[in-house]
């Protein structure tokens, strides 16, 4: 992460610009590969509650999601009930739609039940990107692709919901997958 006073100075994507919590993550976390299982699969969630919506406003709700969501450890989402789903509505930490909730509650449960079959969902994902991180040349941002079109219908498959084409291109920018930052930002291809 640059030091706070070149910070401010650094060329970024034109969207990290706006507010001071988009910068921080746009420089410490946006286009980072992640591996890690669990951290995929909330990254998912969260981009799904997104939907509709702008990333600053999940962002700022990230640590009552958290929270509301116990970690986002799958075991615990997949036991929630309808009581929890009544409890996440009045929920002001969080977005409360009623099918994104339920959507994560379930998500949890094909999460779960990937595990239980032996497929691991970090292997499972990556391997369907062989050439990771796709690097966008063009400096134009797409919105979806043929992978995140390929790789939304494998998850639909397992019985993931709000996991459509747009939700899971903005997911794979966010966890490394796919590079598009600007070609004039500091953080193009890695460059950091």
């Amino acid at each position: 992460m640059p030091c706070p006073e070149t910070a401010l100075s650094l060329t970024r994507c034109r969207w990290a610009e706006t507010d001071p919590l988009l910068r921080a993550y746009h420089d410490a976390e946006w286009g980072v590969p992640v591996r890690d299982s669990r951290a995929l699969w909330e990254m998912l969630m969260l981009e799904g509650f997104q939907a509709g919506l702008s990333w600053l406003i999940v962002l700022r709700r990230r640590e009552g999601f958290r929270r509301a969501f116990q970690g986002f450890d799958p075991e615990v989402v997949a036991r929630f009930d309808a009581a929890d789903v009544e409890r996440l509505m009045a929920d002001p930490g969080i977005i409360r739609a009623r099918a994104k909730i339920e959507a994560t509650i379930g998500n949890a449960r094909a999460y779960l039940a990937m595990r239980d079959k032996g497929e691991a969902f970090s292997d499972f994902v990556w391997n369907m990107v062989p050439d990771a991180p796709v690097r966008n040349t063009t400096g134009q941002v797409l919105a979806q692709s043929p992978l995140s079109q390929a790789m939304s219908k494998a998850l639909k498959a397992r019985g993931f919901k709000f996991v459509g084409p747009v939700i899971v291109y903005a997911w794979m920018q966010a966890v490394g997958m796919v590079d598009d930052h600007d070609p004039a930002c500091f953080r193009h291809h890695g460059t950091r």
